[in-house]
């Protein structure tokens, strides 16, 4: 269990350190190419580690919705309302990501709520409470923390459908089918862009980065972990995310703590 527990938190650390990667390529990049970028570079890499069995019609299902809400929603809002918001201000709402996971593991799963998952619900709220009090609020940030909370609903039912489709497939085959959704997803919205997009070695390295860590090695680390442990549990760790973002924030952009 130790084991499946360093998984999911190593998970949430690497999506959050994406969170202010993220911010830099939207400053440069349309998102749509971000992300589509990012998808097929993860097919390409998962298409060489292992066997990759074909789906079942329910599982590929399954993954086509885990793409649209886990690759397509959450990181299209969040890279939007990146353009909107500080990723410390983000990284506050994305402390909500727990409680929505804990709360609909209960409703759409059956899985008993412990105190464990109260008290990560009673810190999202905590840290709602702190970004609308910190700051004056502006249009601006308040319509991208917006974006930023529907990109949490889009994560949140990510892992209750990963958790859902948990054991059908090999942990590769599963992140590498959903990665083939996103890419087929994103496409319409990439292609009309990619013929304008100028990439410098500096915004390649970076997509690489996120390519990597975002969309291969923290999918791997998430639906590894996911098999063994409840997906309320599994949610506490999201909390991980918001933390990483917002020292990431400060130590590689600069951001602080009252930046808008």
């Amino acid at each position: 269990m130790i084991a499946a527990y360093a998984q999911l938190a190593a998970a949430m650390i690497l999506v959050g350190a994406n969170v202010p990667v993220g911010k830099l390529l939207a400053a440069e990049l349309p998102v749509p190419v971000i992300l589509f970028l990012r998808c097929l570079l993860a097919c390409l890499v998962l298409s060489l580690l292992g066997r990759l069995t074909r789906p079942t019609r329910a599982a590929g299902l399954n993954l086509a919705l885990q793409a649209l809400l886990g690759t397509v929603l959450y990181n299209a809002a969040l890279l939007a309302g990146l353009h909107r918001t500080g990723a410390l201000e983000a990284g506050l709402v994305l402390a909500t990501l727990p409680a929505l996971v804990a709360i609909g593991a209960a409703l759409f799963l059956r899985e008993r709520l412990t105190l464990r998952s109260w008290l990560a619900a009673l810190l999202a709220a905590s840290g709602m409470a702190t970004l609308a009090s910190a700051r004056p609020a502006t249009s601006g940030t308040l319509a991208g923390d917006a974006l930023v909370f529907i990109a949490v609903c889009g994560e949140a039912a990510y892992m209750l459908l990963a958790k859902r489709n948990s054991g059908r497939l090999s942990i590769i085959a599963s992140t590498f089918w959903m990665q083939v959704a996103s890419v087929a997803l994103l496409l319409p919205f990439a292609l009309p862009a990619i013929p304008h997009t100028v990439l410098t070695w500096h915004l390649t390295g970076l997509l690489a980065f996120h390519g990597l860590t975002a969309s291969v090695l923290a999918m791997l680390l998430w639906y590894g972990g996911l098999k063994r442990v409840p997906a309320a549990t599994a949610g506490v760790f999201a909390g991980l995310l918001p933390l990483t973002a917002g020292v990431l924030a400060i130590g590689l952009i600069g951001e602080t703590p009252d930046a808008p």
